[in-house]
């Protein structure tokens, strides 16, 4: 599925999105506790593994969840 071979951190960045699409790095990394560089880390392996995608620019774009269960 979605999730398989994630982190804790990961699926909880997933989550986050999953409520709110337009969250900061920022707010992330002070929900989940972890620093501004494991955020930016988990972020490229959730892009990666196309799992999110960032939409529009950094100021006023959002994430979206890649929903690739065909």
């Amino acid at each position: 599925g979605l999730v398989d071979g994630l982190v804790e951190s990961q699926l909880r960045i997933v989550e986050l999105i999953k409520n709110n699409p337009k969250i900061s790095k920022k707010s992330m990394a002070e929900q989940i506790g972890i620093s501004h560089t494991s955020i930016d880390k988990h972020i490229k392996t959730l892009k990666d593994k196309q799992i999110i995608k960032r939409v529009g620019g950094d100021r006023n774009g959002l994430w979206q969840l890649i929903d690739n269960k065909k």
